[in-house]
């Protein structure tokens, strides 16, 4: 039986996988565009973008509408059901954790802090805003707010070298948390911190935990979508069948 060839966006395909196999590429790195690759290969725009697109579906490639394709690189991973420290995940990997605050201070509650704390409008709270890096590469920007009856000395404490997740873990052990998680367009000033390109998604992890009986903590984690993923493993228990 005589084998049929293979249909262009899959030598397309093939042609850039080959190319970031051997270093041609580095993750991180922009590959050609739709209209470079068109006049390259002689193939029609629709090939070109059938091949981008199920190049960036397999993760090989992230897409950003707008400024082009990149090379993917190996994502940091974090939990979606247990509650782990960013220092941790990143030392987990083998790689350098270095924390920026980059304020820190009282502020007191709007209406959706006092409804997410349970506290009164204009409570008083502790903020803080942390830049994670591994490798000297932005990976998370911590955006969070502290109830102080749960830690008191929360604005004392060096947050660069015992993060807030440290912290508050040995102040206000975790009795439940809450996590909430979306894709976003960041602001200027979150794209700004992470190095982010213009238009360039954020996943972000909204996390609520309780201790002593009231929220203690509401952080926004973000992070470059093309660098991080949020990983599950659930088990269930079978219903008893007596």
């Amino acid at each position: 039986m005589t084998a049929h060839p293979a249909p262009e966006y899959l030598k397309l395909k093939r042609h850039i996988l080959g190319r970031i196999a051997a270093g041609d590429w580095q993750p991180g790195e922009r590959i050609p565009s739709e209209g470079e690759l068109t006049r390259e290969f002689g193939l029609s725009r629709m090939t070109v973008n059938r091949a981008l697109r199920e190049l960036a579906v397999s993760g090989a490639i992230t897409r950003v509408q707008g400024v082009g394709s990149f090379v993917a690189g190996p994502k940091a991973e974090s939990t979606m059901v247990e509650v782990h420290g960013i220092r941790d995940e990143i030392r987990q990997r083998g790689q350098q954790h270095a924390a920026t605050v980059l304020s820190v201070g009282e502020t007191h509650a709007d209406a959706a802090l006092a409804e997410a704390f349970g506290l009164p409008l204009g409570a008083p709270l502790y903020h803080s805003l942390l830049l994670h890096c591994a490798d000297g590469q932005p990976l998370q920007l911590e955006d969070r707010y502290v109830n102080p009856a749960a830690a008191p000395g929360y604005l004392q404490q060096d947050l660069a070298a015992d993060t807030p997740h440290h912290y508050l873990t040995r102040v206000a052990p975790l009795e439940q948390a809450e996590h909430v998680i979306e894709a976003d367009t960041p602001s200027p000033e979150v794209a700004r911190h992470l190095q982010l390109q213009p238009h360039e998604p954020v996943l972000v992890l909204n996390r609520r935990t309780w201790s002593g009986g009231r929220v203690a903590s509401v952080a926004r984690l973000f992070h470059p979508a093309r660098r991080f993923r949020l990983s599950g493993r659930f088990s269930f228990t079978q219903p008893d069948p007596g």
